[in-house]
Formats: structure tokens, sequence, C-alpha cells
């Protein structure tokens, strides 16, 4: 074996972007796909690179084993978790949302909220078959399944997934409906705020008992409406407070920060040009990661 020290780095390092985004699909938490990767470099660093034929495959398979690993681990702490939980937000470079509608989809909030309701292996199999691409037995290699058995968990888990999944709206449209939100929030116009939520809009928050937020989701327009201006009146009495738009998780969503604390994300759901889904974070361990801009790849 001749290899030079730097060879598992320059293999590694190429396909980071895929390999984070698996992990975070599956885990739906950046942090912990970081730390995902972070064990899966020092086991691939031990590896022999001569019995390595497909270091894409490879790696992948390494990574799911893992992510799958960690996802067990924390299904526990997220039963006993205090209100809703939702996957971690992702603060992105822009050019991923816009290049690549099949990446940004899939770790679009409401993607990721869909997942959740999947098993572990049913997770990873559909997001290295849908968003991936990856053969059948490739993925059995990563699950410990059998390849027929994998077929069978892929057919029900895009099963699943297409029942509930909802049209992806294109970055532009999502853009217009969260400006004209912005405005109408920032400005207590309630016909504004009407204009732009679906009937059966629902508000679900993330606060991890950490920060305030509703314990259960609001549905209806005019609750959600009253959720809002409570908030943006609150918002109001902070003197440092200010509204940005980011790119987190495929869409353009709006942060809040009161001076240079992080007080919240809001990332929204759009179909047919209304808002029929918002989602709070607010709990300041899920608010870390939008300190750096990801970037993600298939």
């Amino acid at each position: 074996m001749s290899e030079h020290p730097d060879d598992h780095a320059d293999r590694f390092t190429p396909l980071r972007p895929l390999l984070f985004t698996i992990a975070y699909e599956i885990l739906g938490s950046a942090t912990e796909a970081d730390d995902v990767l972070q064990d899966a470099y020092l086991r691939w660093a031990e590896v022999d690179l001569d019995t390595v034929r497909d270091n894409k495959s490879y790696l992948a398979q390494v990574v799911t084993r893992q992510a799958l690993n960690a996802l067990r681990a924390t299904s526990r702490r997220r039963e006993e978790y205090v209100g809703p939980w939702l996957p971690e937000p992702l603060l992105l470079d822009e050019r991923d949302a816009s290049s690549d509608t099949v990446l940004a989809e899939s770790v679009s909030m409401a993607m990721l909220v869909v997942l959740e309701t999947l098993s572990p292996d049913e997770r990873a199999v559909f997001v290295l078959r849908e968003v991936f691409g990856f053969g059948y037995d490739e993925i059995a290699g990563a699950v410990g399944r059998p390849v027929a058995t994998v077929r069978q968990v892929a057919h029900r888990a895009r099963e699943h997934v297409h029942a509930r999944r909802k049209r992806y709206a294109p970055v532009a449209e999502t853009a217009e409906v969260t400006r004209r939100f912005m405005e109408a929030s920032a400005t207590g116009d309630v016909d504004g705020l009407l204009a732009v939520l679906a009937p059966t809009v629902t508000w679900t928050a993330d606060g991890g008992g950490k920060r305030s937020a509703a314990r259960r989701p609001v549905v209806g327009a005019e609750r959600v409406v009253k959720v809002l201006l409570g908030m943006f009146r609150f918002a109001a009495d902070m003197p440092a407070a200010r509204f940005e738009l980011v790119t987190a998780n495929g869409a353009p969503s709006v942060v809040v920060r009161n001076g240079d604390e992080l007080e919240g994300i809001f990332l929204i759901e759009i179909t047919d040009g209304l808002i029929t889904h918002l989602y709070a974070v607010r709990n300041p361990d899920k608010l870390a990661a939008l300190g750096v801009t990801r970037e993600i790849g298939r």
C-alpha cells in the first residue's frame, strides 16, 4: 500500500457536501450530521484505499450507517421533547436552492417533517434512492438488509412520502409570498396577512422548553394571524429587533434578531400561492448552526 497522507482527504473533501446532505436528511440535524461526518472521516482514514472501488458509494454507506446509529440513539430524547420537534434549520448558499430543484426540495422543512414520519430504515432508503439515486445493492449494504427487502422498503417509503408531500413551490414564488408576509406582519396588516395565508394554514413552533412557543400546532388563518400579531407586537417592544430574509432549507425564510441575539427563524411552506404552514424554530440549540452557510450536494 503506497498511500500519501493526504490521499484520504483528497477523496473525502469533494464528496463532503453530498455526505453532509445524506446525514442531514436522515437525522434532520446539521449539528448531528457534522458529528457523523467527523466520525465517518476517522473511520475512512483507517481504510486501505486500494480496496475501495467507488469512493462515493463506499463513503455514502459509511455515513448512512453512522447516521442511522445516531438517529436510533436520539429517538428517546425526541419522544420526551417539550412541544413539537422540528428539524434543525439549515442556512444555505442561494445557488444550492436555485440550481437543483430536487436537492432544494429534499432539504425543505416540509419534506423533512414528512421524513420524520418514516422509520429510520425507511428514511435512509428513501433518501438514498429517491434523492441520490443509489442502486438497491448499494443501499442494502448501507442499511444491512437484503436487496429484496430494500426494494419493498423503498416502495413503501415512496408511497408514504408521495401521499403526504406538498407541491414544491419555486424559489421565486416563495420569495414574493414571503416578502408580502413580512410586510403585512411588520405593519400589523390583518387583511394583508389573510391574503397570503391559506384558510387552513398551520403554525408549528419549536421552543424545546427553552423559549416561549405554542405547545401544540395552531390551525386556521384567523388564529394564526393572532399568533403572528402577538409575536410582532412583542418584537416591537425590543428596540434592537430586526427581520432578515435568508435562504434556509432551500427557500426564502425570515430570521428574527434582537441585537446580536438570534430569536428565531420562520420557514414558510407555500402551496398554490398561499402559505399553508409556518414553522417557527426558537430552540436556541437548533439555531446555533445558522451561523454557518452550508454547502449541500448530490
